[in-house]
């Protein structure tokens, strides 16, 4: 008895069509950096590797050197991108909201203590090896505080340009709001009863700044 080479009481398997989906180059950075973020608490400075973070991101070490030539320039990527965490901002340009409300968007002073954790996390690691790492304390500096400052000082200049506030001296006042609400963040756990009340004295913060510079 003779059968047909061909089954045809099979229905013929699709294929799928076009080349697989791949990472944007944008996506794959991001994922890069919030791994490298996370390894460099987890291992410190010192400790932490592109060899590690490429493993862990499941990459290759090419991959990685194509985005991050060196260690220096991930660091430098998680830094401006720890900026994001700390403060949001640049803010819109349409944004109309009261200052007070706006400040508390800036400061993310509605964040869980999850994600505070996470932000300090990096701030303290930073901390402890600048002195070590004399990379790490210039660009913490240039990328971090000095580029976080002048962003905040900008927008209080667009206030009193605005006749919202009363700024004299736009970069001095951003290093006043800085120094309230960071030494307010970085402050022990045992100072405050709990988030909600700290929540509530960062408020204050502002609401003493505001009070001095409110427009006639």
């Amino acid at each position: 008895m003779s059968t047909d080479a061909t089954d045809t009481s099979r229905p013929p398997v699709k294929r799928p069509r076009g080349r697989p989906k791949t990472v944007s180059d944008e996506g794959r950075r991001s994922q890069i950096i919030d791994v490298a973020r996370r390894t460099f608490v987890e291992l410190s400075f010192s400790g932490t590797t592109t060899d590690i973070v490429a493993m862990r991101c499941k990459i290759s070490k090419q991959t990685l050197y194509r985005l991050f030539p060196s260690k220096s320039d991930l660091f430098l990527a998680v830094v401006a991108a720890h900026r994001q965490m700390m403060l949001a901002l640049p803010r819109p340009d349409a944004e109309d909201d009261d200052p007070a409300s706006v400040l508390q968007t800036i400061f993310m002073i509605d964040i869980t203590e999850e994600q505070d954790a996470e932000r300090q996390a990096f701030v303290h690691i930073v901390m402890r090896e600048g002195g070590q790492f004399p990379e790490i304390a210039e660009i913490l500096r240039r990328e971090g505080i000095d580029r976080s400052r002048q962003m905040l000082a900008d927008w209080l200049k667009q206030q009193d340009t605005r006749g919202r506030l009363v700024i004299d001296n736009p970069l001095s006042h951003a290093r006043i709001l800085m120094d309230m609400m960071f030494g307010a963040m970085g402050r022990p756990k045992h100072e405050f009863p709990d988030h909600a009340e700290r929540r509530r004295h960062l408020e204050r913060c502002i609401t003493v700044y505001l009070n001095g510079t409110k427009a006639a």
